[in-house]
């Protein structure tokens, strides 16, 4: 039985659009194939991770103090006046002292209320449990003021005498002195450049016993790198802690500043 030409046409169409099908079909197979082969290759990540530590001990060659004047007064202006006459004996005395005007600076200024609650004369019946508490408001009685003032000690031979000097001018409260470094820049490099020589050896080492060659630093991170001031342990003192009795001594033990680094490595290895 012969089919007709119409028949042939769409099982002709039809036939083609289905080798089409097919031919996309397995086009997309090879493509993602070949991602998934090159993906597959890329994801295996050849690296070693190493961590380095570096510390460096300097001795310190300033001192830094602070000192804060605390006054009360009737009046906001009387209290803050009396703070500025203790302020400028003070600051008369740190100069004397060697002290530089710049390296002298007001931290903070402020002053409050002082309040006291003061019951009234009118007293409230009592009742059958008993009287109620007398009325009352609290009432402002005076001001407070305070300054705190920081100061940067660089002939740290002085320290001890300038801390002794503060005590006689009135402070109600001096803390100090953080022995420190002024220009920390190049020992935290020199710390950084140790904990960096400390992971490459480590590295080098790992890959030694696995057989591999390092190829590049894949990624590079940084912690700490952190100061450890040292404090002297006697300084801090409240107002009357310091008289003849009890002096600081001229040469303040120093000791010396540690400055660390901790570094993270990743290194890419054939």
């Amino acid at each position: 039985m012969e089919i007709p030409n119409t028949h042939k046409k769409i099982l002709f169409y039809v036939f083609t659009a289905f080798l089409a099908v097919l031919t996309v079909y397995f086009a997309a197979q090879a493509v993602f194939a070949i991602k998934y082969s090159g993906s597959s290759d890329k994801s295996v990540e050849h690296t070693i991770t190493v961590s380095g530590h570096g510390e460096v001990d300097a001795s310190p060659d300033i001192a830094n103090i602070s000192f804060t004047i605390m006054k009360d007064a009737k009046t906001v202006k009387d209290a803050q006046d009396q703070v500025a006459q203790i302020e400028k004996k003070a600051l008369e005395l740190l100069k004397a002292d060697g002290v530089e005007e710049k390296d002298i600076k007001t931290s903070s200024a402020s002053f409050s209320p002082k309040y006291e609650y003061v019951y009234s004369s009118l007293a409230l019946p009592c009742g059958q449990y008993g009287c109620p508490p007398r009325p009352g408001k609290n009432v402002i009685t005076g001001y407070e003021a305070y300054e705190t003032i920081s100061v940067k000690v660089r002939n740290i031979d002085s320290t001890g005498k300038i801390i002794q000097d503060l005590g006689g001018t009135g402070v109600s409260d001096l803390n100090g002195p953080n022995f420190a470094i002024d220009k920390e820049d190049a020992i935290k490099a020199e710390a950084r450049s140790k904990a960096i020589a400390d992971a490459q050896s480590k590295a080098k080492e790992l890959a030694k016993e696995l057989g591999v060659s390092l190829s590049g630093v894949a990624n590079f991170s940084e912690s700490g790198n952190n100061v450890y001031p040292v404090m002297y342990k006697s300084a801090a003192i409240g107002a009357g802690a310091m008289d003849s009795a009890s002096p600081v001594p001229a040469q303040l033990p120093r000791g010396q500043n540690t400055v660390t680094s901790d570094v993270t490595i990743t290194y890419d290895f054939k």
